[in-house]
């Protein structure tokens, strides 16, 4: 009996989940992609039949693996290798320890950690280069095991983007072994990026991405008959992008990596950003970041693959593989495990009891106050994706200042650079009040908001409404209050928040106290539920959420 095709609608892995490394291991797929500055590091989501995914536990869990206090915004996790040689599973990763757009200067360690199953436990680290970022590992069939990565070049008037280089890795050594050589240069569409290889009909085929992370970026193939080179390029290069198709769903599209199924069906995952629309965005800016999508490969053997309708992204793609759905995920977290629900990241730390604890107070997530909304050394704050460009979050809090310096809330957060905040916090004629401010690029600023509170506790939240979000707030839980300031949702995105900036749009719980006291606020629930494009209008949106 022949399996009916499935639909895939893309993106398949939505906000914020770029960078995408694909493997399959029998009936499995894996998709790694990179989290920068969020801990746990390296996000991974699961599926076997390649429409439905769900996340895995991350793997970088321990600061002796991942190690990001002071990173710059963006720095962090950086495109992430899944790999399985037949054993165990290798992931690659690089930790980018500075960057700034306006800098020659790029501090990149890549490390190995391997698994004997995806969920772990996983390995220390062992450290392999620092010559550049995007390392890939290349298991060859004759047992051999290759590095590349793209080296970069601080120098004036010298390519940045200077050469894939490739170099033998030793499982017994634990080391890189001989020199390191260039095999690429890339074509010129420039910015040679994100290597893998893979190996068919006695051909090395290399992927790469170039043309940048904007509107220009690509994914480009070339291939030879030896590992070291030279590489042909594809005779209809690029292999993918959406550059000049901007009727596209998904722009962007770049940094690729190819799967195949076990019946020699191919497919290609890639990045891409979905643009927001409307008057009163502003052309081709993407809030939820760079997504990924999967796109079906026609291989002949012997022969240049080619993507199936065309060398640009489709929003939906057949399926030949028999349905494999996961149980729906719950709206609200009540936070009554014992562990924090899997979507929660914190910023370049690990989550620890002394900041963030389910114990202090069964049922609630107590928030230890730490530092600033800006520092990118210790947040006590929390975050989840946004995925859908029409969401609610909702959340109750008791907190109970005794300065202007502490607070606690919700917020809609980017980078440190790029926030709104709907705080609880002191005021010195007021006592106990609600307050928003907002982080503009660099620009720090209040908006003209101040409820005074009389209970303790306060229910707070954030609506997104494709172009615009807005805050809300209730007493009781029931009488909801809409905050009469929006927001344009636009300046939560890379291309707003500097341009080369690589996240997304985050619903955050965080508690700070800048005079050091160390106050806490208790959390006592959370819900997130998305809408369809058209299926919120304004305030509709508050009754449709889940409390």
């Amino acid at each position: 009996m022949t399996t009916p095709p499935l639909t895939l609608h893309n993106p398949i892995l939505r906000g914020f989940n770029p960078d995408p490394s694909i493997l399959r291991v029998g009936e499995d797929y894996y998709i790694a992609t990179s989290t920068f500055e969020w801990f746990p590091g390296v996000q991974i989501h699961h599926s076997r039949d390649l429409v439905n995914w769900r996340l895995l536990p991350r793997p970088l869990t321990r600061t002796s693996q991942l190690d990001m206090l002071g990173n710059t915004d963006s720095g962090g996790i950086w495109a992430p290798c899944l790999t399985h040689d037949g054993q165990q599973f290798h992931l690659i990763y690089t930790d980018v320890k500075h960057w700034k757009p306006d800098s020659p200067f790029k501090d990149t360690h890549n490390y190995l950690v391997t698994a004997p199953t995806i969920e772990g436990p996983w390995s220390e680290p062992i450290y392999l280069n620092s010559s550049g970022f995007d390392p890939s590992l290349f298991h060859d069939d004759d047992g051999r095991k290759w590095l590349v990565n793209m080296r970069w070049d601080h120098r004036d008037n010298k390519n940045r983007f200077s050469g894939i280089v490739l170099q033998e890795y030793s499982p017994e050594q634990q080391k890189l072994i001989g020199k390191p050589q260039v095999i690429f240069y890339g074509t010129d569409l420039k910015v040679t990026e994100g290597p893998h290889i893979y190996k068919k009909d006695g051909w090395y085929y290399l992927l790469t991405a170039e043309g940048g992370t904007m509107y220009e970026h690509a994914v480009t193939l070339a291939r030879s008959r030896d590992l070291n080179g030279p590489y042909e390029v594809h005779p209809e290069n690029p292999f993918l992008t959406a550059y000049g198709r901007t009727e596209l769903l998904v722009q962007k599209a770049g940094h690729g990596s190819l799967v195949d199924t076990p019946d020699g069906q191919w497919y290609l995952a890639h990045l891409g950003g979905r643009p927001l629309e409307g008057p009163e965005a502003p052309a081709r800016y993407c809030n939820l970041g760079r997504e990924t999508s999967l796109q079906k490969v026609e291989w002949k053997e012997g022969e240049w693959p080619y993507v199936v309708g065309g060398n640009y992204p489709q929003a939906t793609v057949q399926v030949n593989l028999p349905a494999h759905p996961w149980p729906e995920e719950q709206v609200q977290d009540d936070f009554d495990g014992e562990t924090l629900g899997i979507h929660w990241q914190s910023l370049r730390v690990p989550v620890q009891e002394n900041w963030a604890s389910l114990q202090a107070r069964p049922g609630h997530l107590r928030l230890t106050g730490q530092e600033s909304m800006v520092s990118v050394h210790r947040q006590s704050l929390l975050g989840r994706r946004l995925q859908a460009f029409n969401a609610t979050a909702r959340t109750s809090v008791e907190f109970d200042p005794e300065n202007f310096q502490q607070m606690a809330g919700l917020s809609g957060y980017y980078n440190t650079n790029n926030w709104v905040f709907l705080q609880v916090t002191f005021d010195e004629d007021l006592g106990r009040v609600l307050k928003l401010s907002q982080c503009d690029n660099g620009r720090y600023s209040e908006i003209p908001v101040c409820i005074p509170l009389s209970s303790a506790k306060v229910h707070l939240g954030l609506t997104f409404e494709h172009e615009r979000f807005w805050f809300e707030y209730s007493l009781d839980g029931s009488d909801w209050q809409k905050i009469e300031h929006d927001f344009q949702s636009f300046k939560l995105s890379d291309e707003y928040c500097g341009g080369l900036c690589f996240t997304g749009t985050f619903i955050a719980l965080s508690c700070h106290d800048m005079s050091g006291q160390r106050a806490v606020a208790d959390f006592d629930f959370f819900s997130y539920q998305e809408f369809p494009e058209t299926g919120i209008q304004g305030e509709t949106a508050l009754e449709a959420t889940v409390s």
